[in-house]
């Protein structure tokens, strides 16, 4: 296993999964997946928010397939997409009738990269084993991977019983929390020794455990990585709307993250009605990124502001670079080598202003109140001019582009 640089005690799974193209696991970089909320039947729809998603920087992408009709229309997702010069492997996320679609669609098998199946969903009684043994004769078959994919909302009910059973029996009962995360490891490492008992192998099966508590999730998921070197798919399930829902996952997250836990990772926000499902994508990469786990945008860092910055040009300005940065990307990613390392400043007031900016490689410290009407600015720690006037925000972006321009390799 590869140490993590922040915890060399604690280490992140050594199989290395292909899931179409990517590497997962081993020392590949922690992937970052989304999922789609069209329907899957509406072939259009789905490729373009797959096609979003994927240029958002969705390294892997799930879709829902339940259906007849949703199994019959991933390999025209798939075409779209081809057409459309997207190459991002998809998911297909199966409950209930997985074993039917997929026998029934061989040519959905196909045009996936990955299966996820949820033990708890797979069958009940004795047609559990026998359904479950059907995904992986497929999977086999396909030579595609597996994510075995557990969730406290659907947890297997028998094993689950099972476990409770064993509990009572104890000296010391554990208590209902406790015996929750250890049927839910149960599950997760139980099913994997199964799928590879069908012929299934090791290096072709992704685990997770996803509960919507915090705590929960980081005491799952120590105790599932103590005990397999599965790749581990990262998670808080349910997490919820707006800033609930990303400070509960980042809670959770940077925990593991920081102990070396995690292969792949899902931030699984709520969306507003009808807003962009991007925005977990871009959340889970600025996790990963002040985390120093992985660069994907210039870090643009700004003061709060307080009684010292009574104007809001700053404000403005900070909002313009972030966007202007985050558009310009596609096309620097293209063109330039590194350029996703670069820092930047927008700062308020003399106080932090001109330290803060000279710690960027491109930094501006804009007039607080009853300061000087200029904004010097720093590039790799000197000054190097100062700005005035109404056209400071566009001159400031020239700069930028000026400085990537320069510094950054080009890869033409």
């Amino acid at each position: 296993m590869s140490a993590n640089a922040f915890s060399p005690g604690l280490r992140r799974g050594s199989r290395r999964v292909l899931v179409g193209k990517v590497g997962v696991g081993g020392t590949a970089p922690i992937v970052i997946q989304s999922m789609t909320n069209t329907d899957t039947e509406d072939v259009f729809a789905t490729a373009m928010q797959i096609a979003q998603l994927a240029r958002a920087g969705s390294e892997v992408v799930r879709i829902t397939v339940n259906t007849r009709e949703a199994a019959a229309a991933v390999p025209k997702i798939r075409e779209r997409l081809a057409q459309m010069n997207v190459d991002v492997p998809l998911i297909g996320d199966f409950h209930f009738n997985g074993h039917k679609l997929l026998a029934e669609y061989p040519a959905c098998a196909e045009s996936l990269a990955k299966l996820r199946i949820n033990p708890g969903n797979v069958g009940k009684g004795a047609k559990r084993d026998e359904q479950f043994a059907q995904l992986i004769e497929i999977a086999c078959r396909f030579d595609k991977p597996i994510r075995i994919g557990v969730n406290w909302g659907s947890l297997d009910q028998a094993l689950l019983a099972r476990i409770m059973d064993e509990n009572a029996q104890r000296a010391e009962p554990k208590n209902a929390v406790e015996i929750m995360r250890e049927a839910m490891v149960a599950s997760a490492l139980e099913s994997a020794a199964q799928a590879e008992s069908l012929g299934l192998a090791g290096d072709r099966i992704i685990l997770s455990c996803k509960v919507s508590g915090v705590q929960d999730l980081i005491a799952v998921y120590r105790d599932l990585a103590s005990r397999c070197d599965y790749p581990l798919h990262l998670g808080l399930t349910e997490a919820g709307m707006g800033s609930k829902g990303i400070v509960a996952s980042t809670a959770a997250l940077a925990v593991l993250l920081q102990e070396g836990i995690g292969d792949t990772l899902r931030v699984s926000l709520t969306p507003e009605p009808g807003g962009d499902r991007t925005r977990e994508v871009i959340v889970a990469q600025e996790i990963l990124q002040v985390m120093g786990l992985r660069a994907f945008t210039p870090l643009v860092a700004a003061c709060p502001g307080c009684g010292r910055t009574t104007s809001t040009v700053f404000q403005s300005l900070a909002q313009d670079i972030q966007t202007y940065v985050r558009e310009q990307m596609p096309v620097w990613r293209e063109r330039y080598v590194g350029v996703e390392n670069m820092t930047l400043a927008v700062m308020g007031c003399v106080v932090n202003g001109p330290g803060e900016s000279k710690h960027a490689n491109i930094g501006i410290s804009l007039p607080g109140t009853g300061e000087a009407p200029v904004a010097p600015v720093y590039i790799d720690g000197e000054r190097a001019l100062t700005l005035r006037g109404e056209h400071l925000a566009d001159e400031f972006r020239q700069l930028v582009a000026d400085y990537v321009a320069r510094t950054y390799p080009s890869r033409i």
